[in-house]
């Protein structure tokens, strides 16, 4: 990491005291060069260890504050872009300790688990490649009070459907279409498009108003809506109106071999399945989705457009693969229907930067006390999980692109060195997919 890199990617850095500024850039830049190595291995000195524990726990290291300057950097990146994906997920950090838990830190699921929830708005562009983060959020779930009765079920799902958008968690889907809304504001010659998956299926989404003609949004279905026709009468649902539809193309596609995690698991998508090869078909509508009858809604319907792949004849045993995709994308050809399809496959990226944030930089497995620190030393590694997917990605996607675009000379050299022994020192900088291959050979990666 070069310390150009640095310096560009903190330049709007304001945490209300120049030290922390620079303390920020010190130690991202020592995280950044061993994204998994501990605290103490990163830092190398004891005084830099003491300064970045220090940095953490004071009050105005938000989370929000150290991630607004890569966020103010990925929006200069996006203007550069004619077409960005802006993947929205959320994802647990799971910060259960076997003895003294974090202080602060929320139930996970049943209660059994104890962390936060991060919820991230990531950047891409149509090839996948990172971009950064255009919006995140951090929280914890408050712990139920034992004294009160747990309440069932059917009442925990009377109470959701009742309350307003604005006081649920969900809430976090309508603001993620809002900040990629607002990025499409700011950079009017980029198309803007919002990716979320059956999490952010809610009508309140829908019925969002677009104030952006370079903003658009695809959220795959996760509930079969009823359907309106002109004169406002039930005629089914998505899925029997896609049906109808002829198939507009064919495709075949990898499906992935997985194993099933809970043996009581219902849900089709969490089940067993072996790899194979899978034949689809696509079919694509626009449909009238009549609003829930739950709540007021600002429109008791909307109309979108459906995109449908589906496996017509999944082998015996197998649930067929079936996605359907709901959008304000136009679909009026062959080729802005796969366009479609074509963009939403980016989405699984974010879940890769999941990985690489969990994984590559360990993040649930630094040791703080208290969950104020977790955040913030969350946020920066934020920071050093994009550029390591996005060197990762930039090596994929321009093969040929000099490595010293990236790498300065005694990174390179340093590398080639370990990696080719015996060998002298190339006259050009090698090109940037043998560098990023060098250096996963360094850490066990097989070529």
């Amino acid at each position: 990491m070069t310390d150009a890199w640095l310096k560009e990617e903190l330049a709007t850095a304001n945490l209300d005291d120049q030290r922390l500024n620079d303390r920020l850039e010190s130690i991202l830049a020592a995280f950044a060069q061993r994204p998994h190595a501990s605290i103490p291995e990163a830092l190398l000195s004891r005084n830099e260890l003491e300064a970045a524990y220090r940095f953490c726990d004071n009050k105005k290291t938000t989370p929000e504050k150290i991630l607004q300057p890569h966020v103010d950097a990925t929006k200069k990146r996006c203007r550069h872009q004619k077409i960005v994906l802006c993947a929205q997920d959320t994802t647990e950090l799971d910060f259960t300790r076997p003895k003294q838990q974090v202080n602060g830190a929320g139930p996970l699921d049943s209660g059994a688990r104890l962390g936060a929830f991060l919820h991230l708005n990531e950047a891409f562009t149509e090839d996948g490649t990172p971009l950064g983060a255009i919006g995140a959020k951090l929280w914890s779930c408050p712990e139920a009070d034992p004294e009160q009765p747990k309440p069932s079920k059917a009442e925990k799902r009377k109470q959701r459907r009742s309350l307003p958008i604005e006081q649920k968690e969900s809430l976090r889907w309508l603001e993620g279409i809002r900040v990629t809304q607002k990025l499409a504001e700011e950079c009017p010659a980029t198309l803007c498009v919002s990716l979320s998956d059956s999490e952010g299926d809610l009508f309140d989404l829908f019925v969002e108003p677009r104030t952006a003609d370079n903003f658009h949004w695809i959220i795959r279905a996760c509930q079969d809506r009823k359907v309106l026709d002109s004169q406002g009468n039930t005629t089914g649902i998505i899925r029997d109106a896609l049906l109808q539809q002829p198939a507009l193309a064919t495709n075949e596609i990898s499906v992935r071999g997985r194993e099933q995690k809970v043996s009581c698991e219902t849900r089709s998508r969490r089940k067993t399945r072996v790899s194979r090869q899978a034949k689809v078909e696509i079919r694509a509508c626009a449909v009238t989705i009549k609003a829930p009858m739950n709540r007021p809604f600002s429109a008791d319907s909307v109309t979108v457009n459906v995109v449908m792949v589906r496996e017509p004849d999944p082998p015996e045993g197998e649930e067929p693969i079936e996605w359907m995709l709901l959008t304000t994308l136009p679909i009026s050809t062959v080729e802005e229907v796969c366009a479609v399809i074509r963009y939403y496959t980016v989405r699984w990226m974010v879940e890769i930067y999941f990985r690489t944030l969990k994984s590559g930089c360990r993040i649930e497995e630094r040791r703080f006390e208290t969950l104020h620190r977790m955040l913030a030393c969350t946020a920066i590694y934020m920071i050093v999980a994009w550029r390591t997917l996005f060197v990762c990605r930039l090596g994929r996607s321009c093969p040929d692109l000099s490595c010293d675009v990236v790498f300065d000379a005694s990174e390179w050299q340093s590398v080639w060195s370990v990696t080719h022994k015996g060998e002298p020192l190339p006259d050009q900088a090698p090109s940037l997919s043998l560098m990023v291959s060098a250096i996963a050979r360094l850490g066990g990666y097989v070529d």
